[in-house]
């Protein structure tokens, strides 16, 4: 089986309109907490904050060369040896391929091999249940339940708090390691 190629790559500033039709497409902000169109300026103001915040990474996944989506980690928090962590596909055609689980397995591994973080945490849409479910199958441990925690079309919905530990990701890690290359996948 032949796996796609896949890279996470710095943002870079021709990445700027693209991103901004990804964050309002119905693909992705149905997923996202916010609803409203995002406009051209919040976007920009966004962007530029991306840059020399320590607190912050972001990249471009790339499959055979053409961006599908964003990966990042947010609130770095290097006295408590956390952060937060987000992804997302805006191109329907890579899903079911595997590049959710790779590029989950590749940001774990900045987080825990390059940062030397000591926990990785998300939060997901409860009724996103794809997603919560694939970080809970690399190890991410349901710690919270936020009743209405967000409005969403005018309704208040529940999202799932999860956390990784890099205890939890060492015993792991070869299990979804073997996983993927079985895919195709070369790590």
């Amino acid at each position: 089986m032949t796996a796609p190629t896949i890279i996470l790559r710095d943002l870079i500033e021709a990445d700027r309109p693209g991103l901004l039709a990804w964050r309002n497409s119905p693909e992705v902000a149905a997923y996202m907490y916010s609803d409203h169109a995002i406009s051209p300026a919040e976007h920009d103001r966004w962007f530029d904050g991306v840059a020399g915040d320590a607190r912050r990474r972001y990249w471009i996944i790339e499959v055979n060369g053409e961006p599908v989506g964003l990966a990042n980690l947010a609130d770095i928090d290097l006295t408590h040896r956390r952060c937060a962590w987000a992804y997302y596909l805006a191109s329907p055609s890579v899903r079911g391929l595997g590049v959710g689980s790779f590029v989950e397995f590749q940001v774990i591994e900045h987080v825990f091999g390059t940062l030397k973080l000591d926990k990785l945490w998300c939060e997901v849409l409860a009724s996103n249940e794809p997603v919560w479910k694939l970080h809970m199958l690399h190890g991410f441990e349901r710690e919270a339940l936020f009743r209405g925690h967000v409005i969403k079309n005018g309704r208040r919905v529940d999202v799932v708090g999860l956390g990784l530990l890099a205890q939890d990701w060492a015993a792991r890690r070869d299990d979804m390691a073997a996983r993927l290359r079985a895919r195709g996948f070369t790590l």
